[in-house]
């Protein structure tokens, strides 16, 4: 059961593709590299054609001419190449290959010699690599990266998948035994990822399911042997700090305020950020309120299904987590903003990435679409509504939910509609990100890399 989430396939920000050839000069047709040299360099047809023209002692001495020239010049020997040097390959490369190739290759014999531009970050093999792992209700979650620009990272590695450890625990209050297997298999992989690395820090956490079950510590411990993980328990209010620090870079400078919310597997974190005055580099300084619901899409679909889930069952999932919102006493911190076009919500889970999905209508779920996406309230509304009309198998057969979201997307949508009646926006944006890259930022800030150009402390 794997979920869909960023890797270290993605492109890295910054590497540059192959340009197109200069404007206004044209590529060579197809094939034209394959003739002889001499004829790709002077331009000539057919070498039949070059016969008409041999009438005379002065045509036949420029045509030997124009051959010697060619022969220099468009050498494909490897003995002449190597005599030449690399400049002269570089020159020589016919214009139909890629020019990255020849832009690669140093030109003393055409350009001017420049100074080398400064080494402003050390190779990526120097790097100090950082690594998070979330161990959460419902999923998985590793990445491991390292520093680039400030503030920001590149993914090396990462996993993912769905391992539901929080199934059953509403009903029993322990973690039941196929449970924590999945969880222990998809952690002895992690732990193997991190061990082939030489990882400068890492932080493990385990969130809402082992925080409540009885047995939590007991699995700690087992994952601890067999996986040879040391996972911390953090509490709901880290958890929320996490959240918000993950997703800085998704709130635009101009905004006055935001309700960030991420929808779990058993708990929802609610941070109220009020950016009217100074604004700090780390957005978790401007949380105003915060709350940690004890309910997810997980313990919320357990208690009230969700295979078959009617507008009635629909509707009595809403007004569940609407009571407990009511009793959050810091939920009117942002009215001052809440009218304002500079205040939106900003949702980082599964629910809002997967309506994105269903929203963007996607063959296969894109992180690079998703993340950051900006839904106005109109299409929330509609893709609130699809689902809720869909049955069962609908959902397992949209390409963005599938089989293992489509019994809890529709819990997820009630904790987003109870949360958009409280605090209604015109705009919600989608984060495809979280704990993780929350963990990464501050352990990357704490040490010191973006103050030293990526290299860290000593």
């Amino acid at each position: 059961m794997e979920d869909h989430d960023t890797g270290a396939g993605a492109p890295e920000v910054g590497v540059s593709r192959a340009s197109p050839p200069p404007s206004g000069q044209a590529s060579p047709p197809a094939g034209r590299h394959n003739r002889r040299p001499e004829q790709a360099w002077s331009g000539h047809g057919p070498a039949g054609d070059a016969s008409q023209h041999q009438n005379g002692q002065k045509a036949k001495t420029r045509k030997r001419r124009k051959r010697r020239r060619g022969r220099k010049v468009f050498a494909r020997d490897d003995a002449c190449l190597a005599a030449a040097g690399v400049a002269a390959a570089a020159v020589s490369a016919p214009a139909s290959r890629s020019p990255v190739a020849i832009v690669a290759a140093p030109l003393p014999s055409v350009a001017p010699s420049r100074p080398e531009p400064a080494v402003r970050r050390p190779p990526l093999q120097e790097l100090p690599v950082f690594a998070a792992l979330d161990l959460g209700t419902n999923n998985c979650r590793l990445l491991v990266a390292v520093p680039t620009r400030h503030g920001q990272f590149r993914v090396i590695d990462a996993f993912s998948r769905i391992v539901r450890l929080g199934e059953g625990l509403t009903a029993n209050g322990r973690l039941g035994q196929p449970a924590m297997d999945r969880a222990v298999e998809a952690l002895k992989i992690c732990g193997d990822k991190l061990r082939n690395r030489k990882i400068r820090k890492a932080r493990l956490i385990a969130t809402e399911a082992c925080r409540t079950a009885a047995n939590g510590a007991e699995f700690l411990d087992r994952v601890e042997r067999e996986a040879g993980l040391k996972l911390e328990i953090i509490d709901r209010q880290t958890e929320a700090r996490l959240a918000v620090s993950g997703c800085g870079s998704l709130v635009d400078r101009d905004t006055q305020g935001v309700v960030l919310f991420d929808i779990g597997g058993g708990s929802s974190e609610i941070a109220l950020i009020d950016l009217t005055g100074h604004r700090s580099p780390r957005l978790a300084n401007h949380i105003v309120s915060w709350t940690s619901l004890p309910v997810g899409v997980v313990s919320l679909a357990e208690r009230f299904g969700g295979r078959a889930v009617t507008r009635q069952i629909f509707a009595a999932m809403v007004e569940d987590v609407a009571v407990r919102l009511r009793a959050f006493d810091g939920r009117d911190r942002l009215s001052h903003v809440l009218a304002s076009p500079k205040f939106h919500l900003l949702g980082t889970s599964g629910t809002v990435t997967t309506l994105a999905g269903v929203h963007l209508d996607l063959d296969r779920y894109d992180r690079r679409r998703v993340d950051g996406l900006w839904m106005d309230r109109d299409s929330v509304d509609r893709m609130v509504e699809k689902l809720v009309g869909w049955d069962f198998q609908q959902r397992v057969a949209n390409p963005c939910i599938g089989a293992d979201r489509a019994d809890l997307v529709l819990a997820g949508c009630a904790i987003l509609e109870a949360i958009r009646a409280v605090w209604p926006s015109e705009r919600l944006r989608v984060a495809d990100r979280g704990l993780r890259e929350g963990i990464l930022s501050e352990l990357m800030a704490d040490d010191g890399v973006w103050r030293n150009n990526g290299r860290g402390r000593a």
